[in-house]
């Protein structure tokens, strides 16, 4: 498996932007997406806020954004989806969360649509999974936020226990102390024999969310619990 490289893209791209390359050491081909392709342009955008839109430095997460002769032109029929995608200044808006290395290599964090917004606080879903896989019980994991009173949002992780080992919430906490920030340990630990999935093997973070906010009660149920 030495010679595989790991490439980034979409169907609407053409589809890759990024890729490492077979003389990447081993931390970039396992840890990024790569750098660009040629003649192709890529760049972490702002997204809200007064840097909405902005180039962002190295090492600040943003929008995945790419443009280039790859990028196609638009949805079939379709202006204002197409619109929604691609701006004015031709950035083909991925959707997916990344930062860009001091050496122009791509690691994606995760969705826009996926992040959480706790307290203020920005948390990457993405983060605490791979940091959760670490945990000697825990065979997969999938991090969504659900509505807080208090702070807005709170992190819930689903989990899926290693055959014969049972998950307690508090040690999984317990885990997680001193080892990744407060504000990024979940407050809800929530266990699943298996996860919805799309069609196409993605897991639907969406129901999963909606499952917790079922199981869990309205904002105001939460805090008293």
């Amino acid at each position: 498996m030495s010679e595989v490289t790991i490439c980034y893209g979409m169907t609407e791209t053409s589809p890759v932007s990024t890729q490492t390359g077979a003389g990447d050491d081993l931390a970039h081909r396992t840890e990024t997406v790569g750098s660009v392709h040629p003649h192709v342009e890529i760049r972490v955008a702002g997204v809200g806020g007064d840097d909405s839109g902005r180039t962002l430095a190295r090492g600040e997460p943003g929008e995945f954004q790419t443009r280039g002769y790859s990028v196609m032109l638009g949805y079939w029929n379709e202006p204002d989806k197409t619109a929604e995608a691609i701006d004015s200044a031709r950035w083909m808006h991925t959707g997916d969360q990344a930062v860009m290395t001091h050496d122009g290599y791509m690691k994606i964090v995760g969705r826009i649509k996926d992040m959480i917004i706790r307290g203020g606080e920005n948390v990457y879903p993405r983060e605490i999974e791979e940091f959760l896989y670490g945990h000697p019980d825990i065979a997969d994991v999938q991090v969504v936020g659900v509505p807080d009173e208090r702070l807005g949002e709170e992190v819930c992780a689903w989990v899926i226990a290693r055959e014969g080992a049972t998950i307690d919430a508090d040690e999984v906490r317990a885990f997680c102390e001193g080892k990744i920030a407060h504000y990024k340990i979940p407050r809800y630990v929530r266990e699943t024999l298996e996860f919805p999935m799309t069609v196409t093997g993605k897991v639907r973070k969406v129901e999963l969310r909606e499952r917790a906010i079922e199981e869990l009660g309205s904002p105001r149920q939460q805090q008293r619990a």
